[in-house]
Order: C-alpha cells, then sequence, then structure tokens
C-alpha cells in the first residue's frame, strides 16, 4: 500500500526524537549515524521504542548522514543509509509490523550543518546523493526536516520526483515567533511549499515547542491538495551541567497535539525531547481517523512581486533621463561632518539618492542605517543604506529593517557583503546567516506582512568582473524572482566589463546603474587596481595619471574617465552609481 492509501482512512502517527533519546540511552557524544553499521542494535532499539509506543512511521537514522558528518566517500555514504534502512525494516519486523499495511519508513535528510562552506551546487550534489542512497535502499517516502528554506532542495526535489516515484514531505523548522533562521515567516514557508507540485506533504519539526506550534497553524491557511505535518519539540530546553534537558510534561505534549490535530493536519509526531512515552500518550488522546473532516481553506496566493510605490528612488524620473545614486562613506569615527557637509551640497544637484555602504571590506564606519536616517531627516534627500550579511544574523537584520522603515527608510541595497579582514579573524567572526538573495527574502517578507501599504524598494549588487559570466547572471535573475528592482555594478573602466553588463542587461532585462569611480591620483588608482578586488582598472586608465599631477590635475583626471565610462555605457545604462573616492562630492558637479 502507498502511503497516500493509508491517509485516506487514517491519520499518521510518527515516531519522535531519534537524537535526544539515542543520547539518553547510550551517553552524549556519540553520532547516532555513525552507529548505523557499528551498533546496529543500539538504532533499532530506539526504533522499536517507537513502533511500541504506537507509531505507524518511523525515520531511518540518517538525518545527519553526508559524507563530512561521517567523514567517509560516496560508497562509505551508501553503505551507512542501507544500514541505517536495514535496521529500521529489522525494528518493524521484530515488532511484527508490515510495512506498506501498518508501518511505513521514511528516509530521512536534515540540513547539512557544516555547508556554509559549501558552493549551492556542492550542497545540491550532497543531497542528491543523499536521496539515491535512500531509494536504492528502499525508500519510497522522502522525508527533508528542519530545513529554514528550500534554496538547495528544491532542485533535488524536482529532480527526484521525476525520476522516481517517491512521496516527498518537507518540514521547516522556526522559532516560537514563527520565523526560520534564514528569516522567512511559518506562513511564507507553507505558502511556498504549498505551491511546489512535486511536495506531497508540509510543515513543520524542532525549534518550536506544542504551545507554540499550535498557534502559529491556528494563524494560517493550509495549502489545498497537500497534507499537513506537525513535529514539535517537547517544549524549549534548559542546560544542566551542560546537558540539554527537556521539562514539558508528555501529557501538555498529548493535549497540544490533539488540538493540533483537530485543525486538520495528517501526520502528527515528536522532535527533540519526545521519546516513546510521549508519542504513546499521544496516541491514547488523538482521533486517529482521516484528517479531512475540516477542509483546509485556500490559502492566500504568495506575493510574487510587489507594486512599488511613489517611495522608490526613481518615482520622479522624467522620460529618459538617467538615474543618478551617489555613495557617502559613514565615517571611521563619530565626526560626520564630511558626510552631512557632502549631502547638503548634493541637495542642489540632479542626485535621485544617496548610498551609504555597511563597513565595506569589513572595517567599522558608523552605521550604514543610522548615517542614512540622519542625512534624511536633516537633508530631505532620498537615501538607501547598504545592508550586508557579514555581520547580522536573521533577527538583526529584522530588527534593523524594521527601526529604519519606522524612520522612514524606504530603499535598501542588499549584498552579501566582504569577508572580515583576514588578520582580524582570530577575533571577528563574519556570520553570513544567508547571503544577498536570502537577505532579499526576508525584504520581501516583511513587505508582504509589515510594509504592506508602502513596501520598501530593495534591489543587489552586480559583479561584471566575476570570471564567469553566465553564473552572475542566473544570480541576477535570482535576485530579481524575490523581488530586486534595480542593479549597481562595481566601478567599471574597461571596454570589457562595459560589453559584460550590457549582456547581463539583454539576457535579464534588470533595472542597472554602472559604477562610476572619478579616481583622483595615481595613488589613489594604484590602490583600487590592487587592493579592491573585482575591480578592473586597465592601462588606459592608469596612463591618465602620473605622480608629478597636482591634486587638481588628478581629479580633473578622474572626471575625464568618468565621463569616457558614462559615454561607453549610456546606450544601454539606466542610471549611474557614483562611488567618489574620499566623499569629493564637488566632482560630480563637473561631471554632470
Amino acid at each position: 500500500m502507498k502511503i497516500q492509501e493509508y491517509l485516506k482512512g487514517k491519520r499518521i502517527i510518527c515516531d519522535g526524537a531519534f537524537g535526544t533519546w539515542f543520547s539518553q540511552l547510550h551517553g552524549d557524544g556519540t553520532l547516532p549515524e555513525s552507529c548505523n553499521a557499528s551498533e546496529p542494535e543500539w538504532v533499532e532499539e530506539v526504533h522499536r521504542g517507537y513502533l511500541e509506543a504506537g507509531a505507524v512511521l518511523i525515520r531511518t537514522n540518517t538525518f545527519a548522514s553526508n559524507r563530512r558528518a561521517l567523514s567517509c566517500d560516496a560508497a562509505g555514504l551508501h553503505r551507512n543509509i542501507k544500514a541505517a534502512w536495514e535496521n529500521a525494516v529489522k525494528a518493524a519486523e521484530d515488532c511484527g509490523r508490515k510495512i506498506g499495511e501498518d508501518c511505513f519508513i521514511a528516509g530521512a535528510l536534515g540540513p547539512l550543518s557544516d555547508g556554509a562552506g559549501m558552493t549551492g551546487e556542492e550542497r545540491q550534489e550532497e543531497y542528491r546523493l543523499i536521496c539515491e542512497a535512500l531509494v536504492q535502499a528502499g525508500a519510497d517516502i522522502l522525508l527533508f526536516e528542519t530545513f529554514a528554506d528550500m534554496e538547495d532542495i528544491l532542485p533535488v526535489i524536482k529532480d527526484m520526483k521525476q525520476k522516481r516515484d517517491v512521496f516527498v514531505i518537507v518540514q521547516f523548522c522556526v522559532n516560537q515567533h514563527g520565523y526560520s533562521n534564514a528569516g522567512l515567516s511559518a506562513r511564507r514557508l507553507m505558502e511556498e511549499a504549498g505551491s511546489i507540485q512535486e511536495i506531497d506533504a508540509a510543515g513543520f519539526n524542532c525549534g518550536v515547542g506544542p504551545g507554540h506550534l499550535q498557534q502559529l497553524l491556528e494563524g494560517m491557511d493550509f495549502p489545498e491538495g497537500k497534507y499537513i505535518t506537525a513535529l514539535p519539540n517537547a517544549g524549549y530546553p534548559k542546560y544542566i551541567e551542560n546537558r540539554k534537558v527537556f521539562s514539558n510534561s508528555k501529557e501538555y505534549f498529548a493535549e497540544r497535539m490533539k488540538a493540533i490535530a483537530a485543525l486538520g493536519v495528517g501526520f502528527l509526531g515528536g522532535c527533540c525531547g519526545t521519546d516513546p512515552a510521549y508519542i504513546k500518550e499521544m496516541c491514547g488522546v488523538i482521533d486517529l481517523r482521516a484528517a479531512e473532516g475540516k477542509r483546509p481553506k485556500h490559502m492566500r496566493p504568495a506575493s510574487k512581486g510587489l507594486r512599488i510605490k511613489d517611495s522608490s528612488f526613481w518615482s520622479g524620473r522624467q522620460g529618459n533621463r538617467k538615474l543618478i545614486a551617489v555613495e557617502l562613506s559613514p565615517p571611521p569615527g563619530v565626526d560626520d561632518g564630511r558626510v552631512m557637509e557632502g549631502a547638503f551640497r548634493l541637495k542642489n544637484m540632479e542626485v535621485d539618492v544617496l548610498t551609504f555602504p555597511d563597513s565595506p571590506s569589513g572595517r567599522t564606519r558608523a552605521d550604514s542605517m543610522l548615517m542614512a536616517m540622519k542625512v534624511q531627516n536633516e537633508t530631505g534627500l532620498c537615501v538607501m543604506p547598504h545592508i550586508c550579511c557579514r555581520d547580522r544574523n536573521a533577527i538583526a537584520v529584522r530588527s534593523q529593517l524594521l527601526g529604519g522603515y519606522i524612520n522612514g527608510v524606504r530603499n535598501i541595497l542588499a549584498i552579501t557583503g566582504d569577508p572580515v579582514p583576514t588578520l582580524m579573524r582570530q577575533d571577528i567572526k563574519g556570520v553570513f546567516n544567508f547571503d544577498a538573495v536570502g537577505l532579499m527574502k526576508i525584504i520581501r517578507e516583511l513587505n508582504s506582512e509589515e510594509f504592506v501599504k508602502d513596501p520598501i524598494t530593495f534591489g543587489g549588487a552586480l559583479n561584471p568582473g566575476r570570471p564567469n559570466l553566465e553564473v552572475e547572471i542566473k544570480r541576477t535573475k535570482r535576485k530579481m524572482e524575490q523581488g530586486a528592482e534595480f542593479f549597481l555594478t562595481q566601478p567599471i573602466f574597461t571596454t570589457e566589463d562595459a560589453e559584460r553588463v550590457r549582456k547581463v542587461k539583454e539576457e535579464t532585462g534588470a533595472r542597472i546603474l554602472c559604477g562610476i569611480m572619478p579616481l583622483v591620483s595615481l595613488r589613489n588608482a594604484l590602490f583600487i587596481r590592487n587592493e579592491m578586488a573585482g575591480i578592473h582598472v586597465d592601462e588606459e586608465t592608469m596612463a591618465g595619471f602620473s605622480a608629478e599631477m597636482s591634486r587638481e590635475e588628478g581629479e580633473m583626471a578622474g572626471v575625464a574617465i568618468a565621463k569616457r565610462v558614462m559615454t561607453m555605457t549610456e546606450e544601454f545604462a539606466d542610471g549611474y552609481y557614483f562611488s567618489i573616492p574620499f566623499n569629493r562630492v564637488r566632482l560630480l558637479e563637473k561631471i554632470l
């Protein structure tokens, strides 16, 4: 029997936590997945406990079965997963259960714990390898659990559905406030999963206790045609002598799960802190009849791209006039005199927006959001702070965006950000909770929930110097899919880089402001050429400067180069993004 047939008549009770229960039985510190082949009786013991408690679906002990966690090659990973499957089958047989009749086994996959050091393509390849090993072992149910988003797993799910007859379950991990580590809300995650044809069931596990999960599920519509899963933690842990201890009672857990089941949830089980006693208690109070008595409501359609309001910095653009953005660097100390002087000077020019970099090159400067807010409040100019992913996790980013919005900021440049300088890495760690695309997802999320009446306009960076331009084009399209409305490029000096930007424009249709940097001296040109990654300063540009030039001569050489680049890109550029060394904004008067 396929699991879909079983679900027509009954809900499915799943097992509970594997890792926390395993550690109680056999001590902390042992990776459960490493025991699949070496200590199979330990793994079978956990499975039997849940089956005897009443679980109908058990998950293979493969949550962390990947090459990095197990320090093995592809063949070793296949052996580990095959052993895990055999352990689950053996446990079911020992309990007198028949797979496909009164018992089902799902092949479990969890996030790659150290996946931050891998590219997206590498992570996807690892998930494909795991999925193939599970299916070859015998799995016809694939359960992706504890994910913060679907960015890496969705291509894998679609591939597997095309090649294999598998039932796919996706479960997200959110906190008690309903947000994942990627900054996405539970409602948004369910909407996105609900829109994917290849996903059969979707829901939540881990991160949240049963009471909070009940509240989250009560506040959302369920996607039509999908089974809903709910496998919360026992509660929230406390740490006693470095041990994680969950204090919620199994009776409370079961009552909350009964209420969750009544919402129309088809899969119910537990995650961290639960054990067979929790599952047994739950089985005693939940109506196990199929979850079809209460029809799920239709979901509101996910926003595909909010209409941009007049707060966007191009709202005043007339005809074919090029947009002008000017970067002002926040000060490294508390003296903001030069920044404010430059801002007031720019007020008298045809400038559409002032931008403020976010501690570029990983060196501390005044906060870009706060600096932008002060300039906007004192000059009335339109501002756009850069926000990078290096220094803040999802909580801090959302907090910063909320604070900026309250203070009138409506334009954001979302970037991944430069890494922490090598010499500082012993004391300072980059966060990189997500990249620019993930940051755009957070902004889009806030636009659809908090900023609906006047959403933030946001854009991204475009690097024409990337060796593989096709990768940059693909990434630009991904950013546009998340709602990016414009792109600012790195400074352009060469015909080759200009042509590469032209190609991105032709391939994507993106609104692009070409980067213009009027260099001011030979020393300045040498520094940019040798110290700034991704910026190509060619020999023609270098030849425009000499060591004997006066300050004024150097500046005029830079103005001439800027005009040359503007002419070079005039045909396809929607505007220009001026990054003027040392905030010498008076040069803009000569350029424009």
